[in-house]
């Protein structure tokens, strides 16, 4: 049997782009679906306009270029996307939507994931929402903090509440996944529907911090005023006012030194130098409650110079007290309670 001979290559008159068309015309006629209209919208133009150029083409020609395709084919290789983007639309439809949005972030959580804004709230926010919750609820939220700040959040708690929460904790490991996405909705809902407000402290604490800072005189007729008008507020206020007169209740004495260390010296002499009222009984307790050496020297002082007035003494006074405040803030000093009576 004579070997049959190799198809010669189609005419030479047939350019590139009617080979195309020739090879979609047969993919057509054989039923091969062709996404065509994914193509660039120039492309489509060209393949439409030489196939409407083609007439007749007799088989000869259409098993040769049938024959080049196929050859070029099985010489091509294969084609990746290049780069996230490309990957995750080809594999569209193969992989969770949840792990394709992952990936498109580079892993970072994505804008809506609740549980990255509830992380981020100050830890005073985190425990107040977490003490309002269920115990399984709030074993979920302090699961989903930082160790750090689930600590930090414990130690806000009430003692009893934040070990019952702490031995929930064992039990999260087997909460599904969209239970604890809807636990992060929800508390997102709650964080959202709570009303901004324009001052961080509440209205008592402002006040009393305006009347620490306030002439006595001031401080008296206001608290008067407000005992007339809102009894509930003026007690309130009260609470949150630290004056030199309190000092004696409110102070330990260890932490006497430390608040007058960073106190300049001629204020002390103006602040003691008082020798009637509360406040002589204040300067007398920070007088016995400081090294004797300084104290005597203080008292000599305070009798080799002219007696302050009471505006003098009083604005003095005011400095020991925010010196007093400024550690408080910082966390070096806390102050005793006030007696119930005195509240």
């Amino acid at each position: 049997m004579p070997a049959t001979a190799p198809l010669s290559p189609p005419p030479a008159t047939l350019s590139r782009r009617a080979k195309a068309a020739i090879v979609v015309r047969m993919m057509l006629d054989a039923g091969v679906p062709l996404p065509l209209d994914q193509l660039p919208v120039a492309v489509q133009s060209d393949l439409t306009t030489e196939l409407g150029g083609l007439r007749y083409v007799d088989g000869g020609t259409l098993r040769e270029v049938a024959s080049e395709f196929l050859g070029a084919m099985e010489r091509a290789g294969i084609s990746f996307p290049g780069g996230i983007d490309g990957a995750l639309s080809l594999l569209d439809g193969h992989i969770s939507q949840d792990t394709a949005e992952r990936l498109r972030l580079g892993g970072r959580p994505r804008p809506d994931d609740p549980w990255s804004h509830i992380c981020d709230l100050p830890v005073d926010r985190l425990a107040a929402l977490t003490d309002g919750e269920a115990v399984e609820v709030a074993a979920v939220v302090l699961s989903k903090l930082p160790t750090s700040r689930a600590a930090e959040v414990l130690g806000k708690l009430p003692g009893d509440r934040a070990r019952r929460i702490a031995c929930a904790i064992s039990g999260t490991a087997s909460v599904p996944p969209d239970t604890v996405a809807r636990i992060g909705r929800a508390l997102m809902d709650q964080i959202a529907s709570t009303p901004d407000t324009a001052f961080a402290e509440p209205p008592a604490k402002r006040i009393g911090a305006i009347l620490n800072a306030a002439p006595s005189r001031t401080r008296n007729d206001m608290l008067a005023a407000l005992d007339q008008d809102n009894p509930t507020l003026a007690q309130d206020v009260r609470k949150s006012i630290l004056t030199f007169e309190d000092l004696p209740t409110r102070l330990e004495p260890r932490d006497v030194p430390s608040i007058l260390r960073g106190v300049e010296q001629d204020v002390i002499l103006r602040a003691l130098g008082v020798s009637d009222g509360a406040a002589a009984v204040t300067a007398e307790f920070l007088l016995e409650n400081m090294s004797r050496r300084l104290a005597d020297q203080i008292r000599a002082d305070i009798e080799d110079q002219p007696a302050p007035t009471p505006e003098e003494a009083e604005a003095a006074q005011g400095q020991i007290v925010a010196a007093l405040r400024d550690m408080m803030d910082r966390g070096e000093i806390t102050l005793i309670a006030k007696p119930a009576a005195a509240a």
